[in-house]
């Protein structure tokens, strides 16, 4: 149902981060849609705030029973209910995990440009950063397997925080590619942190792999970070989970996050997994083939108006990549001079790692009437 999308809430003047900007400025930038919730999520909470208690909550069982079959009909994974754990945030789980399963010092692999809140999970907390780039040609990224098994092989290096799909780049790895991955990391005695958040936001008819499905060596190294906050527009509620095949790495991960209380849902967290998860899947595949739309008319945009920048083709995620090189090798310059020129604001690819300092990234889970306004701002600064 396009009018679910077309007609956007108004954001401004309610405390929303991507919202608080000058009253010209279209802010394409932070991962948040501006698509009002599920009709069904937002039922749910109706009807959890008319009852009028907002205690402490329990988990019940069907919320371990929501994942599961969301992620057997939808990935084919089939997950063990127990060794799901509820968490506040995809974030505070990478956080605990890199407090728990690795030492002061020691270092963590990421596979850049990535997500820069992966940075400070690593930095914040006393450990070390590792980039290992991914290998960019012809608009499309690879892993660079000898580079990261070089890394990987460093006995200083205990963790790998990997983003799957990837963002900001908007690559599915394959299960082979998965696969490969996990191997390296079992031979080299390095545990894998994987972010799936954005798992269910892919172009219509495009799944994504899972990593613990691609392999029973990716299983039993692994954790797994779901939440159904970005797929559904549910981040201010914080609920997330992690998913951990191993029992005793399963033990470390349920002590940690509990150690930092964070493993605890909050009166909302439990209603909305529930309706989104068992009552809210067309709402997803409409999301999706909207935000495949607006990604189809952005890329053409810019190849035929604006042909000094190149889109890269994303499989998923809402985020477009845009290799800048041809016109600046500043992207923070050129969003600071983009947003105070035209009010469009955008994130600097800098920010992603070293090879993101020529590329910007755009949110298109906007309406279209946005995205094509946002379309014509950068038009205006690129060729002028």
């Amino acid at each position: 149902m396009r009018e679910w999308f077309d007609q956007i809430p108004d954001r401004r003047r309610i405390g929303a981060v991507k919202w608080d900007v000058k009253e010209n400025e279209l802010p394409m930038w932070v991962a948040d849609m501006d698509f009002a919730a599920a009709p069904a999520i937002r039922a749910a909470l109706e009807n959890r705030v008319a009852h009028g208690v907002f205690g402490y909550s329990d988990l019940p069982a069907a919320w371990n029973d929501a994942y599961v079959a969301w992620w057997r009909r939808r990935h084919g994974l089939e997950m063990d209910p127990d060794a799901l754990i509820f968490t506040t945030g995809v974030i505070p789980a990478i956080s605990t995990a890199v407090r728990k399963l690795t030492t002061p010092a020691e270092k963590a692999v990421v596979l850049t440009p990535v997500y820069n809140i992966f940075f400070n999970s690593i930095v914040n907390n006393g450990r070390v950063p590792v980039e290992v780039p991914l290998l960019y040609a012809n608009g499309r990224y690879e892993i660079d397997f000898p580079a990261l098994e070089a890394a990987l092989a460093d006995p200083q290096v205990s963790l790998l925080i990997f983003c799957n799909p990837h963002n900001p780049v908007g690559r599915i790895w394959t299960r082979a590619e998965l696969a490969a991955v996990g191997e390296l990391c079992k031979k080299h005695g390095v545990t894998v942190i994987s972010d799936e958040i954005h798992c269910d936001i892919t172009l219509p008819g495009t799944g994504y792999v899972p990593f613990a499905a691609a392999g029973e060596t990716c299983a039993a190294i692994s954790v797994t970070c779901l939440s159904p906050g970005k797929c559904f527009n549910l981040a201010g509620l914080g609920s997330a989970a992690v998913y951990v095949p191993d029992p005793f790495l399963r033990h470390k991960m349920w002590r940690a996050l509990n150690t930092d209380e964070v493993a605890e849902p909050n009166a909302f967290a439990v209603e909305a997994t529930l309706a989104a998860f068992n009552e809210s899947e067309d709402w997803v595949n409409e999301m999706n083939a909207y935000v495949a739309e607006s990604r189809r008319f952005a890329e053409d945009y810019i190849r035929e108006k604006i042909p000094a920048l190149v889109p890269v083709h994303g499989e998923a995620t809402y985020l477009m990549w845009i290799d800048c090189a041809a016109v600046t090798d500043d992207a923070a310059d050129f969003c600071r001079r983009l947003r105070e020129e035209t009010g469009l604001f955008l994130n600097a690819g800098n920010v992603y790692g070293k090879t993101g300092e020529t590329f910007v990234r755009l949110n298109l889970a906007t309406s279209r009437k946005n995205v094509e306004d946002g379309m014509d701002r950068l038009r205006r600064f690129v060729n002028a």
